[in-house]
């Protein structure tokens, strides 16, 4: 004999909790955060002088240098960032990577190259007069890790060497650039790992350092394009995410998607600017997927509302809308905790942009389940009461 197999139920059949009826102090909710949202990009901008930007942008928007040091010895990251501030790399990222056997870094550094404008202006300076030559071109490509200098007559090497140490500029190469009657050179300068190494060593002790496997420059015009492309990304995301809605639903169900979608990509950059986390590439991707998300469990919310709302006629639509969500809230509330909890595990345990996405995802998805319900409905209602319902009266008063 079969016996009647039994699932557990975290909403029951039947269940009818009120969320309609206090749509109005959801709706201002929704636009309390909105507002600290708002405010908190100048805020962060003009007011914190430790932030000093709208967001933390990470080294992707904001150029800089990302590099991986392996080390001899257990380093306490408070000291770490103290040598690097002594180095001259002031303001740099520090985080802990933790894999067996290993004490490994990963360092984050506005930095693109080792000839800083004000190392810069001194290496020109220092140059101008070299063995009674006097420069006629200076190019310092912006981010590069060369330069080249032109004179108006010979110059050695070695002397244009011995300037540039003198003022702390360290060379791995000056040699003799382009026709011999250009006087020009090619200067190459250390690498910016070389010289994170020996400012680390300095400050740590000699050897501290073992390795440094990867190094991962970008520059500030290159990470500005990129920022803008993110930004453009989100933009042409919502615009064709409204094309699909315009074929899917009608007039009606439209634009509570929408705003629910905005509403979601607004709190979660919100939550960036209030808690000055990286905003990298990464989290714009995270971006994306929230509003995937949340368009995926608007549909499946305003799908039933529909479905009732052609077999009840007669019944109020708010009732019907009230009803709609309560007949989806398991299926919401399940599919949201899977999402939540395995993005929170990657929250607590992982590390460096890993945690980041996970942060975004964890502030989306609870954004995202919160607007389905308290943000895309009350619209859907309003529009339905203002609009749809006039109309509908009309036709029949004409008939």
């Amino acid at each position: 004999m079969n016996e009647r197999q039994k699932f557990v139920e975290f909403i029951r059949p039947g269940t009818k909790i009120e969320f309609i009826g206090h749509m109005w102090f959801w709706i201002g909710s929704s636009i309390l955060f909105l507002i600290i949202t708002f405010a908190m990009l100048p805020i962060n901008r003009y007011l914190i002088k430790s932030r000093g930007a709208i967001l933390n942008w990470g080294v992707d928007f904001r150029g800089g240098t990302e590099m991986t040091v392996d080390f001899n010895r257990e380093v306490d990251p408070g000291q770490l960032r103290s040598a690097l501030d002594k180095a001259g790399f002031a303001n740099s990222d520090v985080v802990k990577i933790n894999e067996a056997g290993k004490v490994e870094y990963l360092l984050r550094l506005a930095a693109v190259t080792v000839m800083s404008p004000e190392k810069e202006l001194s290496a020109r300076q220092a140059l101008q007069n070299v063995g009674g030559a006097s420069v006629r071109k200076f190019e310092f490509p912006e981010g590069g890790d060369k330069f080249y200098v032109r004179y108006d007559k010979t110059v050695e090497p070695e002397a244009i060497e011995k300037a540039l140490t003198a003022i702390g500029v360290q060379t791995q190469q000056v040699q003799r650039f382009g026709r011999p009657d250009d006087h020009g050179f090619e200067i190459v300068l250390s690498g910016l790992d070389q010289a994170a190494r020996s400012g680390l060593e300095r400050v740590l002790g000699a050897g501290v350092v073992k390795a440094i496997p990867r190094v991962d420059s970008i520059g500030p015009k290159a990470g500005a394009e990129l920022r803008n492309d993110g930004i453009r990304s989100l933009l042409y995301a919502i615009l064709f995410i409204m094309v699909y809605i315009a074929i899917r639903f009608d007039i009606t169900y439209g634009p509570g998607t929408v705003i629910a979608l905005l509403h979601d990509a607004l709190i979660t950059v919100g939550a960036f600017a209030v808690t000055y986390k990286e905003f990298s590439l990464t989290t714009v991707a995270a971006v994306l997927t929230i509003i995937g998300y949340s368009m995926n469990d608007t549909i499946v919310v305003f799908d039933r509302i529909r479905e009732d709302a052609a077999r009840q006629r007669d019944r109020k639509f708010d009732r019907v809308v009230n009803e709609a969500i309560n007949q989806t809230l398991s299926r919401t509330i399940l599919t949201s905790a899977t999402v939540f909890f395995v993005t929170l595990a990657m929250n607590i345990w992982g590390t460096g942009l890993i945690r980041d996405f996970a942060f975004a995802m964890n502030v989306g998805v609870i954004v995202g389940t919160y607007s389905s319900i308290f943000v895309a409905a009350p619209i859907l209602i309003w529009l339905n009461e203002r609009f749809f319902k006039a109309s509908s009266t009309k036709a029949k008063a004409s008939a």
